[in-house]
């Protein structure tokens, strides 16, 4: 299913309307010092009201069927608001591998309640090294004898970690990279809260000691499934990018007609209209980026990854240009922890390093490319 361009806009409307309402400023300083930390009553309306969990889930699995162009729309505005929420660890990691790793049965067994909003869930593939490339994984299984698969290892930087209620393991095998779907409050299973840069993203380490586990997808198929979702997920952080970056320059150009000095508004300085300018480029460049990823994805073009990658590379490239710009128009106010340009900058760069940082998302690019 596809939207049309009105149908996009009135996505859009009801999205920002709802974050609006629901993700001011002053609730995203809340939850960044809470446990848990989102809203549970907001994750709940956001379900019921919007379906938002539901949104890129097939129909067959009581989801909505829409692709990632709908996705993009949605995760700008997130980003925009920097909203708290499991939305980006459920919906745009968990559901997506699970639905790359053609499991039909995984699929009908957890994708309702993540469409419902019943259901949360992780992706946990980083260690110690914060790498997210299948063959640099330690964590193993093995089968336990009688029929099932216990899992031994260590997890970090797991987006809502300690709260999801699904944990999707990449873990070593005999045949090679495989993933497994664990139930977090399982014997074996310790999560602890990992400070890092960013408050509003949670994040944790998972320790595994002789945990249950279930197969997801054949055995040994983990890098083949993480490239898919790597791409897609590429493509949703894009999004998520693009939405704050675009933030940022709203509240840089805001500030520049409104604060005066020498008796006339900073924004008619040729300095300030410049860093103004230099911003708009950049975000307009990510804007595009990530939504033509998104159309491709849409299409199932074949030139889809290439286009993710490069999506991921420009909105990273962006959303910290944009950042770093937004503090220095602002001056020193923009220096000051009561401020919230801060909370951009930590989010641009804690998503510049989620899935590796710069050197491997360029590595990436060319893989995509076949050089």
């Amino acid at each position: 299913m596809t939207a049309d361009e009105s149908e996009l806009r009135q996505l859009r409307a009801s999205v920002r309307e709802f974050l609006d309402a629901k993700s001011p400023e002053e609730a995203v300083r809340k939850l960044m010092e809470s446990d848990p930390r989102f809203d549970p009553d907001v994750w709940a309306q956001a379900a019921d009201q919007l379906r938002l969990p539901g949104l890129v889930i097939p129909e067959e699995y009581g989801g909505d069927g829409f692709g990632a162009v709908e996705l993009g729309v949605v995760m700008e505005e997130m980003g925009r608001a920097l909203l708290c929420a499991p939305f980006f660890s459920t919906v745009v990691l968990a559901a997506q591998a699970l639905l790359a790793s053609g499991d039909s049965e995984a699929c009908a067994r957890h994708l309702p309640g993540i469409a419902a909003g019943r259901t949360t869930a992780t992706l946990a593939v980083a260690e110690e090294d914060g790498s997210w490339d299948p063959a640099l994984i330690s964590a193993r299984a093995v089968p336990d004898g009688d029929g099932g698969w216990t899992l031994t290892g260590r997890k970090c930087f797991v987006i809502d970690g300690t709260t999801a209620d699904l944990v999707l393991v990449v873990a070593r095998t005999v045949a090679g990279p495989s993933f497994f779907a664990v139930d977090r409050t399982a014997p074996g299973v310790t999560a602890m809260a990992m400070e890092t840069l960013d408050a509003t993203r949670a994040m944790a380490r998972l320790t595994f000691d002789t945990v249950s586990a279930t197969p997801v997808g054949v055995e040994g198929a983990g890098g083949r499934i993480m490239a898919r979702v790597l791409d897609t997920a590429s493509v949703g952080l894009a999004a998520e990018q693009a939405g704050g970056a675009r933030r940022c320059l709203e509240m840089s150009a805001e500030y520049a007609r409104t604060r005066h000095q020498f008796g006339r508004p900073i924004g008619s300085f040729q300095a300030v209209k410049h860093k103004c300018a230099d911003m708009l480029v950049q975000v307009e460049l990510a804007e595009a980026s990530a939504r033509e990823a998104a159309r491709l994805a849409a299409e199932g073009a074949p030139d889809f990854p290439v286009a993710a990658a490069v999506a991921h590379a420009c909105c990273s490239r962006a959303y910290m240009f944009a950042a770093m710009e937004n503090i220095q128009v602002h001056g020193g106010i923009g220096f000051t922890w009561e401020h919230p340009a801060h909370l951009y900058f930590r989010r641009a760069k804690s998503s510049q390093l989620l899935f590796g940082g710069p050197a491997v998302y360029h590595e990436r690019l060319l893989d995509r490319l076949g050089i």
